[in-house]
């Protein structure tokens, strides 16, 4: 492997996991202030507990996306230094938001929160609860802002030979970050959604103790997660629109439509090798005209395929590669204009296949449980903790696609842009040797993987030590009210 392709991987390989952290920490810390809210209003013991598991392994999955997460950022500087410097006047402005305005934020308010009980007041403390979470999300948000400036460069000029940013409004306001927002916040509440079925599902067929808070965390669980997947089908919908028109290239890849088509049909399953360009070997399933209603709201749209785009990028961006040696073996070579088409064909299909099958466990748990029935089956806690890691998966597969989908590009040129605001994903690559790059990958693979054991260690102790293990002995001293449980939490 060269420089470029190692880069690539050890940027794939830290980025997948730490946000197998992320969207659970987001979700999960919206619906953690949802419990502590009623609590509150209420006083019912039975969301006390709820807020007080729950909270536990929060944190835990906080903390460990938080190491997971700083390295992301070195990464810019490590392998990606030609990269950093081309767009660094854009990009830096809303990391340092996400750093400075969000994070900051996060950790001030989380800190009140696990050292706050029995010493703020409960609607304190809950403020604090609830702008920890909305700090979460407002963290996402700058994140992604930058994510979608990559995809859809906007609020430029073009000086000097890099982009010069003329309004941070634009790029907060870019159209590909307000459809992405929504949409990623949708597959957080999905993935927190999943993990209280899964984990409530379990302790509630075991039927031990506690029986109403694992019922109403999984029922929570349910609504939330359909709603979530109504949520990702709408903002899904925005998001292909647009797709088809900044990046008309992933469009075409998302199907392995290699020939143009009007009206585009709707691939649902393809046999055969979608890797090549001409899909001379291909047979596919389709649903006529459902892609060009995808593509523009209508069945009879044009949708352009991977053979004619190339054309067009060609003519456009070059068929070669600058002869600069920074360029390694590419120097001088041509061009190849097709994403990575296995890649983004079935990763598209598992992102909305993923999302759809952890909806569905959503409904079927909501139907065992209603009217205050309790599964018995022997399948149902395989089938809600196999259903964990289904939206995890359709997270992954949606990322996956959208990375890999606008490639040979790591910023998009935007069709209705500044000239010039663009960049291949082979220039962007640090000046380095295959050795040090290996160094790195194993190194924080390997730092990775034990931070895994540590994770899966800690949840799988606290998930099965359950309400107990997270709420001490009750003391009556520490009760605002006569017989009401006050205590600390015990982090």
């Amino acid at each position: 492997m060269e420089v470029l392709e190692l880069a690539r991987w050890q940027f794939g390989i830290t980025t997948v996991y730490h946000f197998l952290m992320v969207p659970l920490t987001i979700g999960l810390s919206i619906l953690v202030a949802a419990m502590q809210t009623m609590w509150v209003r209420t006083g019912e013991l039975r969301h006390l507990k709820m807020t007080k598991f729950w909270g536990k392994l929060l944190l835990v999955n906080f903390a460990m996306g938080v190491v997971t997460g700083i390295v992301q950022e070195f990464q810019f500087g490590m392998n990606w230094s030609a990269y950093s410097r081309f767009v660094g006047d854009v990009f830096g402005a809303p990391l340092a938001m996400e750093g400075l305005v969000a994070f900051f934020v996060e950790s001030t308010f989380l800190g009140l929160w696990i050292f706050g009980w029995d010493r703020l007041p409960k609607k304190v403390h809950l403020a604090c609860a609830w702008a920890f979470s909305l700090a979460t999300m407002a963290s996402a948000y700058f994140i992604l802002a930058a994510n979608s400036w990559m995809q859809h460069p906007v609020g430029v000029t073009f000086e000097n030979g890099k982009p010069t940013m003329n309004s941070i409004w634009a790029v907060l306001t870019n159209n590909t970050a307000l459809a992405a927002i929504p949409h990623t916040l949708a597959g957080a509440f999905s993935v927190a959604a999943a993990f209280l079925v899964g984990v409530a599902g379990w302790h509630l067929w075991r039927r031990g103790d506690h029986l109403d808070v694992w019922r109403s965390s999984l029922r929570l669980g349910g609504w939330v997660g359909v709603a979530a997947f109504a949520v990702l089908a709408i903002t899904g919908d925005a998001q292909g629109k647009l797709m088809f028109e900044q990046q008309p290239m992933k469009m075409a890849s998302a199907e392995a439509l290699c020939h143009t088509e009007k009206p585009a049909s709707f691939s649902i399953i393809a046999i055969g090798d979608v890797s090549g360009a001409n899909c001379e070997d291909v047979k596919t399933f389709n649903v006529p005209a459902l892609l060009s209603f995808l593509a523009h709201n209508d069945f009879t749209t044009e949708v352009k395929g991977v053979e004619n785009l190339v054309s067009e990028y060609q003519a456009k961006y070059g068929t070669n590669y600058p002869d600069d040696p920074a360029l390694g073996s590419l120097a001088g070579k041509p061009i190849d204009y097709v994403p990575n088409l296995p890649v983004t064909y079935w990763g598209f299909r598992m992102m909305i296949g993923f999302g759809a099958i952890s909806a569905g466990i959503g409904v079927l748990a909501l139907w065992l449980t209603r009217r205050g029935r309790t599964p018995t089956g022997r399948w149902f806690p395989w089938l809600v903790l196999g259903g964990i890691a289904t939206p995890f998966l359709g997270n992954s597969a949606g990322w996956i696609f959208t990375e890999m989908g606008r490639q040979p590009f790591v910023v998009v040129p935007n069709p209705t842009g500044v000239d010039g605001v663009w960049m291949f994903t082979a220039q962007a690559v640090s000046r380095l040797t295959t050795g040090e790059v290996w160094t790195s990958l194993i190194a924080l693979t390997t730092v990775y993987a034990a931070l895994g054991v540590v994770e899966v260690y800690l949840m799988r102790k606290y998930i099965r030590g359950g309400v107990d293990a997270v709420m001490p002995p009750a003391n009556p001293k520490d009760s605002d009210k006569p017989g009401e449980d006050t205590l600390a939490f015990a982090y």
